[in-house]
């Protein structure tokens, strides 16, 4: 019986190579990315894609130099900022900082909801854990802060070659201007907003077209983000510390569920950061593959008055779509 099985066995094995490179052999990287709009069109109304296999110099992209807001996976840029000044020795992973009550900024994250009590006091690597994994906007404001100020961030950017993702406003800021409130949008001076006009979230998503179109702050290409992201796991941007220290927090977010993740295989390895504002859904990241061979990935969109449920679904097309792609090339 063991040749039997052996032969049944070596019949498998050759089957599913000769299936192998069908999918590579009817899309190329232009077809691939034809198939994505397809797929997004009536999902989100207009995404940005930059995907790259980590090894590899071929890229597909869509609409890879325009221009999107970045919502929160301009906390990637952050947070190497941040780590930066680490590497430099002018500050340190366990350093305790001071969140104070009046910084407290709104949001899905914990610190604000949580510590409603002056006195907290949290290590630099407990700032960067909640900004990365909770999207937290205390803490993102605490890091921004650490590394320098946006400018500072976006000075880093340039250092490395990357010159289309500007950073320029605080968390807290950035939401005072989409909500049209008259001063920073701590969580009480937005709840209580909130209170006074219950459908004010609901009209973000058609006011975000405006936000969009006419204000150029914390924007990014998809290109340039994917830049980030291959510069981070190259080691260019970062020490081989500071890199683990980061790709091992990014695999830890638990925002976005239905995003990069949504269509993926269960238990598919996936370190990433989402991005929610308005009409805005983002998620940036990277994807390993069943043989270990991993990919960055960025999906933006705007101009988009779908739900966002349609939009995490069109993100999470377009990650299926590419992971097939990269998994069955030859």
């Amino acid at each position: 019986m063991k040749p039997i099985i052996t032969i049944f066995s070596i019949l498998i094995v050759s089957a599913f190579v000769a299936v192998q490179p069908t999918f590579s052999q009817e899309y190329n990287t232009q077809q691939i990315s034809q198939k994505i709009e397809r797929l997004s069109e009536k999902l989100a109304g207009r995404i940005g894609v930059a995907a790259q296999e980590i090894g590899s110099k071929e890229m597909i992209t869509i609409n890879g130099d325009e221009q999107f807001v970045m919502a929160s996976t301009y906390k990637v840029a952050i947070a190497v900022a941040l780590l930066d000044r680490v590497d430099k020795g002018e500050l340190k992973l366990s350093d305790l900082i001071d969140v104070e009550q009046e910084t407290m900024v709104t949001g899905d994250g914990a610190i604000a909801v949580n510590f409603v009590h002056p006195g907290i006091k949290l290590s630099v690597a407990n700032l960067i854990e909640p900004m990365i994994t909770l999207s937290d906007n205390t803490a993102t404001d605490a890091c921004l802060k650490l590394a320098g100020g946006p400018e500072a961030v976006t000075k880093m950017m340039r250092s490395i070659g990357i010159t289309d993702l500007r950073v320029d406003r605080y968390t807290s800021e950035i939401l005072r201007d989409f909500y049209g409130l008259p001063d920073r949008a701590y969580a009480s001076v937005l709840a209580e907003a909130l209170v006074n006009d219950p459908t004010l979230a609901a009209k973000q998503p058609l006011r975000n077209l405006e936000f969009e179109q006419e204000d150029p702050r914390d924007q990014s290409s998809p290109n340039a983000m994917l830049q980030l992201l291959l510069a981070i796991d190259s080691g260019k941007a970062l020490s081989a510390e500071s890199t683990q220290f980061l790709l091992s927090t990014m695999s830890r977010t638990r925002t976005g569920a239905a995003r990069l993740k949504g269509l993926l295989p269960k238990g598919t390895p996936v370190a990433h950061k989402t991005g929610t504002i308005g009409g805005v859904a983002n998620d940036v990241g990277y994807v390993t593959l069943p043989d270990g061979r991993r990919f960055a990935i960025v999906v933006f969109t705007k101009n988009s008055t779908t739900s966002e449920a349609d939009r995490d679904r069109a993100i999470a097309e377009v990650t299926r779509t590419l992971y097939d792609f990269y998994y069955l090339k030859p």
